[in-house]
């Protein structure tokens, strides 16, 4: 009898794993997101002369010429040319149109690319975040409802893009730039200074960090390249760690979240359990919910 029972437990246990695949909390690989079926974008659109200066639209079908909320989404893979990049967030964006929401899903040169590093991977962002302007002339996208999201390394680009207007005195500058209504950092790299010193590793730092910002032709290389460094930046911000993230872990979410509210921001920082690096961009994952929830939240749904 008992060990029927427990063959009976068993089975009843392997199933629900079967059906769950998040039931044992290991959290998933960017090949595992990289092995699902993937939908096409519906163009793709360069926002400058490089290679690597493009975007991908992603256009709800229904949108006819009534405008839709937007999300500019910046890709993670710790700014390095050999780790892929747009594809990891197709899961995302094909749900994000599913629901209405168009998605600027950009890419930028990185570590291995001609022109990656200094300064060519912030110019090339804050290029494409400001060709929403001349997207917006031909697609049917709201401008007045936009936010900027970006994973792990694009966390990093998304916080400091959306903090241009504090860059004044930095070659960086861009006149008149493109600021959304907000910005979510999923695992997002927020101060460069504080991951380069205490990071795990598993993003190649120090050494990447360093990359990043070779060149620079200041005394303070992170004053105007580290979001942290650009604080406040008058604009809204939701700072979201996986409790299981083996490469961002979630502290660095919560310190970066404590000094944006400190310099008077309006912050709201998450925490998921269950979650680790990529189940931020895997829609069928229960940490999704949460973030579209502050998606929506921040577009005005």
């Amino acid at each position: 009898m008992r060990l029927a029972l427990l063959a009976s437990t068993l089975l009843v246990f392997l199933s629900a794993c079967a059906q769950d695949p998040y039931a044992d909390a290991r959290p998933i690989s960017w090949r595992d997101l990289l092995d699902r079926e993937r939908a096409p974008a519906d163009a793709r659109i360069p926002y400058g002369v490089g290679e690597e200066q493009y975007g991908e639209l992603w256009l709800p079908e229904s949108a006819g010429d009534a405008p839709v909320p937007l999300v500019i989404m910046i890709h993670g893979g710790c700014w390095q040319a050999a780790i892929p990049g747009t594809i990891l967030q197709d899961q995302l964006n094909a749900n994000l149109k599913a629901r209405g929401i168009a998605v600027w899903n950009l890419t930028y040169p990185r570590l291995g690319h001609e022109t990656g590093g200094y300064p060519g991977t912030f110019e090339s962002v804050a290029m494409a975040v400001d060709h929403v302007r001349a997207l917006a002339e031909t697609y049917p996208i709201d401008l007045e409802r936009t936010v900027l999201m970006g994973h792990s390394a694009g966390g990093h680009l998304a916080l400091w893009a959306a903090a241009r207007g504090q860059l004044s005195d930095s070659s960086l500058a861009t006149p008149d730039p493109f600021i959304p209504n907000g910005v979510i950092t999923l695992a997002g790299i927020n101060d460069l200074e504080l991951y380069r010193s205490e990071g795990p590793g598993r993003c190649g730092e120090p050494d990447t960090v360093d990359a990043l910002i070779v060149g620079h032709p200041g005394a303070a290389p992170y004053a105007d390249t580290s979001p942290d460094q650009l604080l406040p930046l008058h604009v809204e911000q939701v700072i979201i760690s996986g409790a299981l993230d083996p490469i961002v872990p979630p502290q660095f979410g919560v310190a970066y979240a404590a000094e944006a509210q400190t310099a008077g921001d309006p912050v709201t920082e998450v925490t998921l359990d269950d979650a680790g690096h990529f189940e931020l961009i895997d829609p069928t994952a229960p940490a999704w919910e949460v973030i579209l929830g502050e998606v929506e939240r921040l577009l005005g749904e």
